[in-house]
């Protein structure tokens, strides 16, 4: 579980959260919304440990790990994962070393690790492509490589940025499909920023809209 309790932060001088209050349910897929600039990515930001609130505190699983100007538990031990808007992909690294970053991070044995990137490889569709190149592959299949680099480690939330806006209708709709199919395979809990009414559409189980500081309304 996410909690946000009577949160408050400010990006640039400007309120982005004023005394927010907000939870999202274990194994929910919430989408949030919002005019750019209106702070979702800095919610995401929040929740994955990267900056800490003015005010207010954040839980997850009962447990604070943030309080005012203080991250009380760091990004690495917080069970969650990002896929950010631009993917962050390392280009001198090909598809294998992406993905097995975070259980390199982890010390994980070899086997273990080449067992969990092959099959996490396969579960996006990109079996076979551990030695590829990132700047041989096409939008689409950099979407797949940063989703399972996501997933490999088997986070408890998955947070994910906008990342299928540069891909055309028909690749959003099949990512869209992939990220709802794992979700129900692994049933981590994702919180999911869009602009867009279609990718909601798919991918939520519940939809809330970012507005003057606090998260607003719900569609389900």
């Amino acid at each position: 579980m996410i909690e946000l309790k009577q949160v408050t932060s400010a990006l640039g001088g400007k309120r982005l959260f004023e005394a927010c209050d907000f939870a999202v349910e274990a194994a929910e897929r919430v989408v949030i919304m919002g005019e750019s600039g209106s702070g979702k990515t800095t919610l995401l930001r929040l929740i994955a440990g990267f900056q800490a609130p003015d005010a207010g505190e954040i839980a997850l699983d009962g447990e604070p790990v943030s309080r005012a100007g203080r991250i009380v538990i760091p990004p690495h031990r917080r069970h969650v994962s990002m896929v950010f808007q631009d993917l962050a992909l390392w280009p001198h690294m090909n598809v294998f070393e992406n993905v097995a970053f975070g259980l390199r991070v982890r010390k994980l044995p070899l086997r273990t690790i080449e067992s969990d990137v092959k099959r996490m490889l396969a579960e996006v569709g990109l079996d076979g492509f551990e030695a590829r190149r990132i700047e041989t592959l096409s939008g689409g299949e950099r979407q797949r490589v940063a989703l399972a680099r996501a997933l490999v480690v088997s986070p408890k939330i998955l947070l994910m940025d906008e990342p299928l806006s540069s891909l055309d209708p028909e690749r959003v709709r099949t990512m869209c499909d992939l990220i709802v199919s794992l979700h129900g395979q692994m049933g981590f809990t994702l919180l999911y920023v869009s602009h867009r009414f279609d990718e909601a559409e798919r991918i939520a189980t519940r939809t809330v809209t970012l507005r003057e500081g606090c998260l607003q309304g719900a569609i389900t």
